[in-house]
């Protein structure tokens, strides 16, 4: 959905089911644009105001928001504290909004279930949301954390502004709700308040891997991530990622990926009735077109689109 405007209260009205206001502020013609993406449970979404805004309301009851600006053209504040550039707003379900959206405000966000969120950290992350999370309306996050989630939620807008057949798949849609989660988390936990497991035993990290290995030949033929492998072994990323470093010298995110590509390659290659090279690569968790064909190129020395079955010559 992409909606632009000229009338504050028509870009408050895009958030379906939210309690809001938006009074501008100064005099002038406002431009507003409001562009949304919905995954199964997130709602993605970027808003660009010429005009400064009071926001006012309640912030969607039983839900998360994460907000990371893309730009800031003036001073503006949310519950009291400053809007910056490398900040994340961070708001919870029921709160009040009070915020002052500045001139020339650009931001891209996340709608969450709280559920969701804290069931993301509890089994994956091992660790409590809201202990590990500020109750503070901005944060101050680690830069690197910042850009990484701004990135990526600008390039979920892309991919379903300009190539939405690639999220069709439900297993694009899960892997990237999914990677969403881990990037909402990642960004948000203050790293002193985590929760840090002790490293496992040499003997202990072998046979974690092992039963990861286990569990991915098991499921060959599906398009496992991360978060099914720590749900299925009850381990968190944090020693998951730390034994297959120890164990194979690669991170079990590159590993899960490598197995994926295979996987693609083998339905290529299959005598099964022709798919397009997107809808198979979506069906495999696969939701960005050019990386994907990227990572296909480095793997296997060709492009997606130039292999070819096996030969029916029995000669």
């Amino acid at each position: 959905m992409r909606r632009d405007t000229r009338d504050a209260d028509e870009l408050a009205a895009c958030l379906r089911d939210w309690n809001q206001v938006y009074e501008q502020l100064a005099p002038g013609r406002f431009e507003g644009r409001f562009v949304e993406c919905r995954l199964p449970d997130i709602q993605v979404f970027r808003e660009r105001t010429n005009q400064p805004l009071y926001e006012a309301g309640l912030v969607r009851p039983g839900w998360h928001v994460v907000g990371v600006p893309v730009h800031v053209g003036g001073d503006g504040h949310c519950g009291g504290l400053p809007i910056r550039a490398d900040g994340i707003v961070s708001m919870r379900g029921g709160n009040e909004l009070d915020c002052r959206a500045p001139a020339d405000f650009d931001i891209v966000a996340a709608s969450i279930p709280q559920h969701v969120l804290h069931d993301h950290a509890h089994l994956v992350e091992h660790c409590d949301f809201d202990r590990v999370v500020p109750p503070t309306t901005v944060i101050e996050a680690d830069p690197v954390h910042t850009h990484a989630l701004r990135t990526l939620l600008l390039s979920v807008l892309d991919v379903a502004a300009h190539a939405p057949e690639q999220l069709r798949q439900s297993a694009a849609r899960r892997s990237l709700q999914q990677r969403l989660l881990a990037s909402v988390v990642r960004a948000l936990a203050h790293p002193s308040d985590v929760e840090r497991e002790p490293p496992p035993s040499a003997s202990a990290r072998h046979t974690l891997v092992a039963r990861a290995q286990a569990y991915m030949r098991a499921h060959v033929d599906e398009p496992l991530s991360i978060e099914d492998l720590c749900r299925a072994l009850q381990v968190s990323r944090r020693t998951l990622q730390y034994s297959f470093q120890e164990v194979l010298q690669v991170n079990p995110v590159r590993y899960l990926r490598t197995l994926r590509l295979n996987g693609v390659r083998r339905t290529l290659r299959s005598t099964q009735p022709q798919a397009s090279v997107h809808d198979i690569a979506a069906r495999w968790g696969f939701w960005h077109m050019s990386r994907f064909a990227d990572d296909y190129r480095r793997m296997f020395g060709e492009l997606p689109s130039q292999t070819t079955r096996p030969s029916n010559d029995t000669r």
